[in-house]
């Protein structure tokens, strides 16, 4: 996606790619962080914001998810949890159309990359407490959010609970896209065994910023299988879920995790 200021054109993309989704016969589809809205003006977020029980567009996706018969994980929205601030919180939307999850991001991107490019998320949004695995039919879905992506103990900690599909739906910013996106991900597949499925905002946004893109499909052997390097649409990909058991059984590094104490020696 390339979201923009405007939620309705953003649902208008959105119910695209359900169309487009359903004509393959989709059974999961995932969209980027921030979904439905992004806009770095001050206070614009929190303006266009409602609470999660109020939020038309998530009710419109519910919808959505109902007609075509299809699970989704929507990547986040910014959801108002009181007067100041949001939760960037993920929805999982089964293909009734009920929401049976929701997970808000843990790690908060607070960064100065140099070249006049910061970010504070924490001044907006407050960071989650619970990591999330959804048990869908036939998969268990660990829910993640961009930044999490660097933090390997929460993917070890949901592939060592079940987890057989890893979610990281993000909004990379292109300087950590280029150096570090492929790398990360391809890591964190390796490290649990687990699919990883990587929806990513791309291209310059109305808001001012720009994304990286190259949404990813990896495999439990750290292959990736399918990339959309650049542009907006659907990216397909068919996950042969044996392929986890077998990428586990030749390297079973969940098993052999050790608790250890770590001895400082100053010379």
């Amino acid at each position: 996606m390339r979201t923009s200021t405007q939620a309705e054109v953003n649902l208008g993309g959105v119910e695209a790619g359900f169309e487009e989704a359903a004509r393959h016969h989709a059974a999961l589809l995932l969209t980027p962080e921030m979904t439905t809205l992004l806009d770095r003006r001050p206070g614009a977020l929190l303006e266009k914001s409602h609470a999660q029980a109020d939020d038309p567009y998530l009710q419109k996706i519910c919808a959505l998810a109902r007609q075509y018969q299809m699970d989704v994980l929507v990547g986040s929205i910014a959801i108002r949890v009181d007067a100041q601030r949001l939760a960037n919180r993920s929805f999982f939307i089964n293909a009734q159309g009920r929401v049976v999850a929701h997970y808000d991001k843990i790690h908060l991107f607070d960064v100065n990359l140099g070249s006049g490019e910061r970010y504070q998320e924490s001044s907006r949004f407050v960071a989650g407490q619970e990591a999330v695995l959804v048990k869908g039919v036939g998969y268990a879905l660990g829910l993640t959010v961009c930044y999490d992506l660097r933090f390997p103990q929460l993917y070890h900690d949901l592939a060592v609970a079940g987890a057989d599909i890893l979610a990281v739906p993000s909004a990379f910013t292109v300087p950590t896209g280029q150096a570090h996106w492929h790398t990360l991900l391809r890591a964190r597949a390796i490290e649990t065994g687990c699919f990883v499925l990587a929806p990513a905002q791309h291209g310059q946004h109305e808001d001012g910023r720009t994304t990286y893109g190259h949404s990813l499909v990896v495999n439990p052997w750290g292959e990736v299988i399918a990339e959309k390097p650049e542009g907006t649409g659907v990216l397909m990909a068919e996950l042969d879920l044996s392929q986890v058991q077998q990428a586990r059984n030749k390297l079973p590094c969940l098993q052999h995790t050790r608790d250890y104490q770590l001895k400082t020696i100053e010379i």
